[in-house]
């Protein structure tokens, strides 16, 4: 396993990830000044990620086509110069606008960088994409703390904070162009990979893959847009109590990424799936039935830790199922399924609207036990690692 190639990766999907994160914490900012709907503030949520839902495969199979490392520094530059000037915006149109400009920059780092680090992981996939997740999910958790401070100080105008990492990050990956295109050009000459491996993508099971990672997406995004608004309005926090519960929501999930990747390569990639699901099915309900807010912020604990840990087994799954298209494979599992979670925000938006952010949250609470249904009727991911790797 190159552990510098994945290091850089990864700091690099933490950077990106920073304004994902920071998303969910400005809602509440732009409500107050714009007088938006709970929809409305939701829908800036959906902008971004519908983008990458249409962008990010073509940006998969365009890097399994040819290498081209350099939309590494523009994705990160387009995903933090979008989402830094919504706060100079007087308008809900340019902030949608802008919105979709981060949403490419997303778009862009994500599946090329996926791509890079199975090459550079050898026979440890699962733990090297969990270290790559962990750089998101690390960019999640100090994302709404950067942002929240910075508006707290400044007003909406410190969204401008955010075009500082990017840069600083963009002209570091720059310098690595040359390492990543030998890595591509070499798949990863110390991969382990036996080169005998089959040939064949596995469409179909792709295809239910993908059905679990947009269930697993629409629970994400529920809990990412709404915990903020749920801390202030149902359990009568301050905005900065919401950040926190979002920080600490995303921070759990450090642990669990890194634990989704490790118990993946040693007992498979689907059975860390199901117990993700599995474990979902119980404390998502008991998060919602929880009156306290020290009971509710501890749940969140494992929720975190659940959810987060099918991150990479859903990758590495994703791309074992279509070998010969991991650009592609990392576009839709990043991409496309993701999106299409994300997607359902504003849904669950209208929900709390009409019914109240209870009620909207309430609906999501039991979606795991349908998702862990199609999990069960997967293949089984031992079999195509033995295959496909060397032990």
């Amino acid at each position: 396993m190159k552990h510098r190639h994945i290091g850089i990766l990864s700091v690099g999907h933490l950077i990106t990830d920073i304004n994902q994160g920071a998303l969910p914490a400005l809602l509440p900012f732009f409500i107050a000044a714009h007088d938006l709907s709970y929809a409305a503030a939701a829908g800036i949520v959906f902008a971004a990620n519908m983008t990458s839902s249409i962008v990010q495969p073509l940006f998969g199979h365009a890097a399994d086509r040819f290498s081209k490392p350099w939309m590494l520094s523009a994705g990160l530059m387009l995903a933090g110069l979008g989402l830094a000037l919504t706060g100079m915006c007087q308008s809900y149109e340019w902030i949608m606008v802008l919105a979709i400009i981060s949403g490419v920059g997303i778009a862009a780092y994500h599946p090329e960088a996926a791509r890079l680090v199975n090459f550079a992981a050898g026979a440890k996939k699962g733990t090297a994409m969990s270290l790559f997740g962990v750089g998101g999910t690390i960019g999640f958790a100090i994302g709404p703390i950067i942002a929240t401070a910075a508006l707290l100080q400044w007003g909406l105008k410190g969204t401008l904070v955010l075009i500082l990492p990017v840069s600083i990050m963009a002209l570091l990956m720059s310098s690595q162009f040359s390492r990543f295109k030998s890595l591509a050009a070499g798949r990863g000459e110390d991969s382990d990979e036996s080169g005998t491996g089959p040939t064949k993508d596995n469409w179909s099971a792709f295809s239910r893959l993908t059905i679990a990672i947009i269930g697993r997406s629409i629970i994400f995004y529920g809990l990412n847009t709404f915990i903020p608004i749920y801390w202030i309005n149902v359990l009568d926090q301050s905005k900065a109590a919401g950040a926190i519960a979002l920080t600490t929501f995303a921070g759990s999930g450090i642990l669990g990424n890194l634990l989704g990747g490790s118990l993946a390569d040693r007992l498979g990639q689907k059975k860390v799936i199901l117990i993700g699901f599995f474990g979902l099915t119980i404390f998502l309900p008991m998060l919602i039935l929880a009156d306290s807010v020290q009971v509710a912020t501890l749940l969140l604990l494992p929720i975190g830790l659940l959810l987060y840990g099918t991150y990479s087994p859903s990758i590495v799954l994703g791309q074992m199922y279509l070998p010969n298209r991991v650009g592609l494979s990392s576009g839709v599992t990043l991409g496309i399924a993701v999106a299409i979670g994300g997607g359902a925000a504003p849904i669950i938006g209208k929900v709390a609207d009409l019914y109240g952010i209870w009620f909207s949250l309430a609906s999501i609470a039991f979606l795991p036990i349908l998702f862990s249904a199609i999990v069960l009727r997967l293949p089984s991911s031992k079999g195509l690692q033995i295959d496909y790797e060397r032990p």
